[in-house]
């Protein structure tokens, strides 16, 4: 199956974005701080997925 490299990124970024938040949401407030930490995590995941090359298959038997 091949997947996109932008696919795997914007996923990756809406995991950890979606983390970020459940995490401060657990007490039932948001602040502005938590927010922020969300869209870096947003940033982050977006930024390191779509950065590292997908591995090219080797000339195995398959």
């Amino acid at each position: 199956m091949k997947v996109s490299q932008y696919a795997k990124a914007i996923t990756a970024a809406v995991i950890a974005a979606a983390g970020a938040m459940s995490g401060a949401a657990a007490d039932g407030v948001v602040t502005g701080a938590e927010v922020w930490i969300a869209v870096g995590a947003f940033l982050g995941g977006l930024g390191f997925t779509w950065a590292v090359p997908n591995q090219q298959p080797s000339g195995g038997s398959r």
